[in-house]
């Protein structure tokens, strides 16, 4: 039998773990319950099948659990929502050439080494992804057999296969259209098959050899207007790929939901930076993910800091501005690593936005951005057990979100 006649279970088979969820009273010295920091102190919530049921201070909390539940106290930690990474890619390897990686792998080996890095995101206290694209729909593969608890994961959100024109930006995950017809037609494929958002790259992109500049427009306003009228009538949002001004001005036209790298390029070399699109974009309600990678460092350090600067000034300028940002990685190109989402908040601190303000980027922001916001981002009754639980304070410190205890995610307990 072929990789493509593999049916799906067989897929998955040699990869499948059994994980119950876990009902327990979870107490620290403090659980973050609200947006801005919000937390109370001597803390605790109570989960039930995989669900939250209460949070808030220890002893109304323990009053609350029917006698025999699971207590777990971790002492001088913090409990908050599990992380949101807001743009990944689990078919790209982070290697040095994850396009050729991608391009030499089967659809069997490709789907295990993307549930080995969706392992690695939950091991790091990262409850919820967005897929922003990949090959033959193995995304929403590994999306429902880490919701049926067959294998351990975040939940992901995939987008399944990319819009780009022929021969643009990720062409190579099959995706390539050429006029309204063929849009229309992709757009529905990709519903039909149970995406859950649309992706389109609306500009070209740094890994896509002999594509479009990165600055350079792949769609028109009205082709993108026309993706985000069929996503809309099936309820779903449009999150587009722009890093050129021209692509952002379309986008926003079109009333996207999310701009992924919004960096703002012009067709020099420099930036094109417009207060009327950030107006724009804040009065209706876009959020922009950066999409920052775990190496923004060390990319510093390769280009100069000089130069590095430079292009970081298009981020921070927008933070300034009170652009809707959240938290994402581009986890899975080139020396972005899928267990250093902290590294990538790092990167918010240093445009200086204040910590509290970071965690509601990587929790409760992030899940709304992602029509999410009912369900998770929050330690409220009725929403789904995504927990995270570290050590020390990141309200104080980013870094205690490296120093992971415990972790659920729908109620499926991980230890750190």
């Amino acid at each position: 039998m072929s990789d493509a006649q593999l049916t799906d279970a067989q897929l998955i088979d040699a990869l499948r773990t059994d994980a119950l969820r876990t009902d327990a009273l979870i107490t620290a010295a403090r659980v973050l319950t609200g947006p801005g920091g919000e937390h109370v102190e001597d803390g605790a919530m109570l989960v039930q099948d995989g669900t939250v049921t209460a949070a808030g201070p220890r002893a109304a909390v323990e009053a609350l659990a029917p006698d025999g539940t699971a207590r777990r106290d971790f002492g001088d930690a913090t409990v908050l929502p599990g992380l949101i990474d807001c743009h990944v890619h689990l078919a790209f390897d982070g290697s040095d050439d994850p396009v050729t990686a991608l391009q030499n792998s089967d659809d069997e080996s490709l789907l295990a080494g993307m549930a080995e890095r969706a392992r690695r995101l939950l091991g790091s206290g990262v409850t919820t992804v967005r897929d922003l694209g990949d090959r033959n729909g193995l995304a929403l593969r590994l999306r429902d057999a880490v919701a049926e608890g067959a294998l351990p994961g975040p939940r992901i959100l995939s987008a399944a296969t990319p819009v780009t024109a022929p021969g643009g930006h990720c062409w190579f995950f099959g995706g390539e259209v050429d006029g309204p017809d063929a849009l229309r037609a992709l757009v529905r494929r990709n519903i039909d098959a149970g995406a859950d958002v649309i992706k389109v790259m609306a500009t070209g992109g740094g890994h896509t050899r002999g594509g479009p500049a990165v600055w350079q427009s792949q769609f028109t306003a009205d082709e993108l207007r026309l993706v985000v009228e069929e996503a809309n009538r099936a309820g779903l949002p449009v999150a587009v790929h722009a890093h050129g001004t021209a692509g952002i001005e379309a986008a926003v036209a079109a009333g996207v939901s999310t701009i992924e790298h919004c960096t703002w390029m012009a067709e020099d070399g420099g930036f094109d930076l417009r207060e009327d699109l950030v107006d724009a974009i804040k009065a209706a309600g876009i959020h922009v993910c950066t999409a920052t990678s775990p190496n923004w460092r060390g990319f510093a350090e390769r280009v100069g800091h000089e130069r590095a600067e430079e292009l970081f000034a298009s981020m921070r300028w927008m933070a300034e501005l009170g652009v809707p940002m959240i938290a994402g990685t581009d986890a899975g190109v080139t020396r972005a690593v899928f267990d250093k989402f902290v590294n990538s908040l790092e990167f918010y601190q240093y445009l200086g936005i204040p910590l509290a303000k970071i965690v509601d980027m990587a929790t409760g922001d992030a899940a709304l951005a992602l029509g999410i916001g009912g369900e998770v981002g929050r330690l409220a009754p009725g929403y789904r057990a995504d927990v995270l639980v570290v050590d020390g304070n990141p309200l104080v410190e980013l870094d205690a979100l490296r120093r992971v205890r415990f972790v659920l995610a729908d109620g499926r307990g991980v230890e750190g």
